[in-house]
């Protein structure tokens, strides 16, 4: 059965570890105390994510959950977004499809916006509020592996809102390295 639960212990583990050691990485999954095995997710999430800005910067915590994305549903996504670049001859005409709005994505003066007006991720279904972005910081991650795939060129991924922290609805801002429809 899928364990998002173990999955997301898994990646944040992998991507600590390779920024730091393995005792750090423990550390971060389980607390000094190994109390993160008793904790269930909103609380482990809440925690993990403390320890996790408490150990190192901004900068590095960001890039650790954006390494810590899970890859759930990325075929499915991956083919969508395909399907979509086929279909255009501007990043305008990607982003106002109908399919394209049904899946969250539009386009505005150019610029390209991904959107939810709910929180898609499984681990924070049981969390009213967080005080930081960090754990969204995974979503950026996903986003730039979806699109530097779907574009095969680089891409940075902005988090702007977030409904976790406050915000009416999730918005990304997707920045292609380069033109896609040259």
């Amino acid at each position: 059965m899928f364990d998002i639960r173990k999955i997301q212990e898994q990646v944040i583990y992998a991507a600590v570890k390779e920024k730091s050691n393995e005792e750090t990485a423990r550390a971060i999954i389980s607390g000094p105390d190994e109390h993160g095995k008793t904790e269930d997710n909103p609380a482990w999430v809440k925690s993990t994510m403390k320890r996790l800005e408490n150990q190192f910067d901004q900068s590095t915590v960001h890039q650790i959950r954006r390494n810590c994305q899970c890859s759930y549903g990325m075929d499915e996504k991956l083919a969508l977004v395909k399907e979509l670049i086929e279909a255009s001859s501007s990043m305008e005409e990607f982003g106002n499809q109908e399919k394209a709005k049904a899946a969250g994505l539009f386009c505005n003066n150019g610029e390209l916006y991904l959107q939810f007006p709910f929180c898609p991720c499984p681990m924070l279904e049981g969390v009213d509020r967080l005080e930081t972005d960090t754990w969204c910081q995974c979503t950026t991650g996903y986003s730039k592996v979806l699109f530097e795939k779907a574009f095969q060129c680089q891409v940075e991924v902005e988090l702007l809102k977030s409904i976790k922290i406050g915000d009416e609805k999730c918005l990304m801002k997707i920045i292609p390295e380069n033109d896609i429809w040259k």
